[in-house]
């Protein structure tokens, strides 16, 4: 972690903000140093060092969070009087360089996953960093999971376009539907698990088993396959 990581303290990260990125990148500086840095930052009179601490940023990669209905706002070009722009909360970019350093007039370039380009001055990241600015993705865990559907239903796709069925019953088993005739193993890989069973036994006649679906839908099994499938509303025979 270099002397510009370490500008603000976990205690002023909003409670929105995951434990990780509180807990893991933030940590107390000692004050000389704090006072360096702050001091230029706010007068934008970098010494070399600092640039070069400034430097060792290029390639790393933020994520963009909304605070209080704000973002953080990004330059057209690296002048403090260019057009500016708002990021939108969810995207991530990637600093790419770290342009004016010759007339110590520093500015960092970002690149968008879009591939949209702006500009800002180092003094952001102290004033946004664990605010609007995150090292860790806000979403990486709702990421996760929808790759992990994504990918669980490509593979019920796959396994149902493998099966020796009728055409009517292969387009009715990728709408998640089981059709008659089909076993309970197959039914779960159509259509999941049921929410509850019960078992029925009328005298006289065949046992049943009764699955039941949050949507209201009911599929009888007898002598282990589907008999009937009885939708939400529908009389039970």
């Amino acid at each position: 972690m270099d002397e510009f990581d370490a500008m603000k303290t976990q205690s002023s990260a909003p409670k929105n903000i995951p434990a990780a990125v509180a807990a893991g990148v933030i940590v107390a500086v000692l004050a000389a140093d704090f006072t360096v840095i702050s001091t230029a930052a706010a007068s934008r009179h970098y010494t070399e060092k600092q640039m070069t601490v400034l430097a060792e940023r290029v390639g790393r990669t933020f994520w963009i969070q909304e605070v209080n209905g704000r973002t953080p706002s990004f330059l057209t070009a690296p002048d403090a009087a260019a057009a500016s722009f708002r990021a939108r909360a969810g995207d991530s970019f990637e600093i790419v360089d770290l342009v004016g350093r010759k007339n110590k007039n520093p500015y960092y370039k970002a690149r968008f996953e879009s591939g949209k380009e702006g500009y800002f001055p180092p003094e952001v990241i102290f004033e946004e960093l664990n605010l609007t600015l995150v090292l860790v993705d806000p979403l990486a865990n709702e990421k996760s999971k929808a790759a992990i559907q994504a990918e669980s239903e490509k593979q019920r796709v796959d396994w149902v376009n493998a099966q020796p069925w009728p055409a009517a019953a292969k387009a009715a088993a990728l709408k998640g539907q089981a059709v008659p005739g089909m076993t309970p193993d197959e039914v779960k890989k159509i259509a999941g698990a049921p929410s509850r069973i019960t078992k029925l036994q009328a005298r006289g006649t065949i046992p049943e088993e009764h699955w039941f679906y949050p949507d209201g839908k009911q599929l009888v099994f007898q002598n282990g396959l589907v008999s009937r499938v009885i939708l939400k509303g529908a009389k039970i025979p």
